[in-house]
C-alpha cells in the first residue's frame, strides 16, 4: 500500500537514507535491507527485493515505520500518564521532570530532545513529540519507577490502562 504525504511534509529519498520534515520535526532512517522505497509525487511506495520470508517481514517493518514518520511529523504523537497516590505527583523543570512517588527522593527525568511533556493537575502528564518509538519509550520508563499496584491501585498508570485490584488479607 502507498504511503501518502500530506501537503506540509517534504520528503527527502537518498539511496536508503529516508528524510521526513515537517511542521512537528524532522526525522531520519535508513531502511531496513532488503527494500526500497520510491517517490511518486505525492505517494511513498515501499518495495521488497526478493520475495522469501525476511525480505516479506522488512517490507511491512519499513512501510510501517515510513508511515508513523509521516503522520509524527505532521500529526504527532501522544501518550498521557496518570499518577495515584498521596502526596504523589509531578512538575516540569526546563528540559528535566521531578517526579515524586513516595521515596525518600525525588526522581528527576532528563526529557530527550523531540519529546515534550506537560503536567496538568500536577497528576497528569502528556508525553508529545513525532516519533512513535521516542515518546512510546519515555511513557514507558516513566511508568517504570512507580508501576501499578494491584493493592490500592497507586503508582503511574497510562490513562487508558485498567488495573486488576486484588483483595488483601483478611483478619480472623
Amino acid at each position: 500500500m502507498p504511503i501518502g504525504i500530506p501537503d506540509k511534509v517534504k520528503v527527502a529519498v537518498k539511496g536508503r537514507h529516508v528524510t521526513v520534515e515537517g511542521p512537528k520535526g524532522k526525522l531520519e532512517w535508513d531502511l531496513p535491507p532488503r527494500t526500497e522505497v520510491e517517490q511518486e509525487g505525492t505517494r511513498l511506495t515501499v518495495k521488497r527485493l526478493g520475495n522469501d520470508a525476511e525480505a516479506r517481514a522488512m517490507h511491512g517493518l519499513g512501510r510501517a515505520i515510513l508511515q508513523n514518520m509521516v503522520k509524527g511529523v505532521s500529526v504527532g504523537f501522544s501518550r498521557r500518564l496518570e499518577i495515584h497516590g498521596v502526596g504523589f505527583k509531578a512538575a516540569v523543570k526546563g528540559s528535566e521532570i521531578t517526579l515524586n512517588l513516595g521515596y525518600s527522593h525525588p526522581i528527576v527525568y532528563a526529557i530527550p530532545p523531540l519529546v515534550t511533556i506537560k503536567v496538568e493537575e500536577s497528576t497528569k502528564l502528556l508525553i508529545e513529540g513525532p516519533d512513535k518509538q521516542k515518546v512510546g519509550q519515555v511513557a514507558s520508563e516513566i511508568r517504570s519507577y512507580y508501576p501499578p499496584e494491584p493493592y490500592k491501585g497507586k503508582g503511574v498508570r497510562y490513562t487508558d490502562e485498567r488495573i486488576i485490584r486484588k483483595e488483601g488479607k483478611t483478619v480472623q
